[in-house]
């Protein structure tokens, strides 16, 4: 059972993490273990198109509709000569009824004028209601063998069985496959559904075979996860996963790594510690992954977006630095200098410290006790920058009629970021005019 590896003393030895890690536990353990990893790996795949689809809400209510199934399944059980208990059973009965809730919403959005979210709001708490309801009169009226049903709810993989894991492997292998069969049909329907539609695809039928896909994956990780923390598996992994590539295949892959992981994880962990369960386990598992994407991941993360903002700002802070030295016909600016343009752009006294190691860094300068000295490369991106500047303000004047006391704050903005394309196509347009062109050279670094 999971969360009985702790030692009696408490606490969890390097062993113990090892042993289950590498599935040498109990066989109820490494069959857990290996359920959760499939079902996160299958989440991940199936995820990563319902959220491209932006059917990741409909997840949502898909997995809220089955707790009615549930208990409707256990009242009726017995009047066609089923177990009440049996899981099969009751997963048939929430399969029924998630299917009954993505036809709401559908139903909903075609005959009436609310939209995704309202309808999707409507059916999660109605049939979410429903089934606290019917629970509830279960539990009242059925108690010797109702004791459980609750579990669906926040998951308990502790209590699955051998037969229960397996089942759940089935449905989330089956998921994964057939995603996987119909990969083609679902890119094109998740990035131009339109075309497809045109083109003669039967996108109606890929978007059911979809929603289908994620019945499953919900359906199978209900015991293990839980119906409310069932929607982050399929939603997590590949926003995850997002963060870390544009390619359809590789978020693919990599969401289904991450929801691999969770599940690995997740469930390795409830095993080691004490009255942890597993399908929150898991979920945290998840979420740390979606942190650690958002924050680092290299070109999407936060702390990459931050850096390349800030590069850019200094870039930006040392263009002005070296053009108002080229202006000023100067190759040394000393402190007092760097403080009046620190004044004038508004730059904290961090900051312009921040620009002067900066130019030192990018070689352009070098630093003395008093300021800093112009080298060669920073007097050459001084020419260059106040010749954009001037050619940007001269077309300005020229073809947009701009008054030339009103084009300089504009042009602050853009000098920077002229590229050499840009630079000719300006250099032609104001030759053709009869303009002359501002002295110096033309290209940009």
């Amino acid at each position: 059972m999971l969360g009985t590896l702790a030692s009696a003393g408490g606490g969890v030895t390097v062993g113990e993490i090892v042993e289950t890690l590498l599935l040498r536990t109990g066989f109820n353990t490494r069959m857990v273990i290996a359920g959760t990893t499939l079902l996160g790996i299958a989440s991940g795949v199936v995820g990563a198109f319902a959220m491209l689809r932006k059917r990741s809400l409909m997840t949502d209510a898909l997995s809220h509709a089955t707790l009615p199934g549930i208990a409707l399944a256990f009242l009726f059980a017995p009047v066609f000569g089923l177990a009440s208990r049996s899981l099969a059973v009751l997963l048939i009965g929430a399969t029924v009824t998630g299917v009954l809730g993505v036809l709401c919403v559908q139903a909903i959005l075609r005959l009436t004028r609310l939209q995704e979210d309202a309808a999707i709001g409507i059916v999660l708490s109605v049939f979410f209601g429903a089934g606290v309801v019917a629970l509830s009169y279960v539990q009242v009226n059925a108690p010797s063998g109702s004791a459980g049903l609750n579990a669906f709810i926040f998951g308990q993989a502790a209590t699955m069985q051998a037969r229960d894991v397996m089942l759940m492997a089935v449905l989330a292998s089956g998921a994964l496959i057939a995603s996987i069969a119909l990969f083609k049909e679902f890119t094109l329907v998740c990035f131009n559904d339109s075309f497809a539609r045109v083109d003669g695809w039967p996108v109606s039928a890929i978007d059911l075979a979809m929603m289908a896909m994620v019945v499953l994956v919900t359906v199978a990780g209900l015991q293990a996860v839980g119906l409310i923390l069932v929607v982050a598996l399929l939603i997590v992994p590949p926003v995850a996963a997002r963060f870390w590539t544009e390619r359809l295949w590789l978020l693919v892959v990599l969401s289904a790594l991450f929801g691999g992981a969770s599940g690995y994880l997740g469930a390795a962990i409830s095993a080691l510690l004490p009255r942890m369960p597993a399908g929150a386990v898991i979920v945290l598992t998840a979420g740390v992954a979606f942190g650690v994407s958002m924050l680092f991941a290299p070109s999407r993360g936060v702390v990459a977006g931050a850096l390349r903002r800030l590069r850019l700002r200094l870039r930006i802070a040392s263009d002005h630095v070296l053009e108002a030295a080229h202006d000023a016909g100067a190759d040394r600016i000393e402190r007092v200098t760097m403080r009046e343009i620190a004044d004038l752009h508004g730059w904290s006294a961090w900051f312009a410290w921040v620009v002067r190691r900066w130019l030192i860094g990018a070689r352009m300068a070098t630093g003395t006790r008093d300021g800093i000295v112009l080298q060669e490369r920073g007097r050459r991106r001084g020419r260059q920058v106040s010749r954009n500047h001037a050619l940007w303000e001269q077309y300005l004047v020229s073809y947009a009629d701009i008054a030339p006391s009103h084009v300089d704050w504009s042009v602050d903005l853009v000098e920077h970021v002229l590229s050499e394309e840009l630079i000719r196509d300006l250099e032609k347009k104001l030759a053709q005019r009869g303009e002359a062109l501002p002295s110096g050279s033309g290209v940009t670094a």
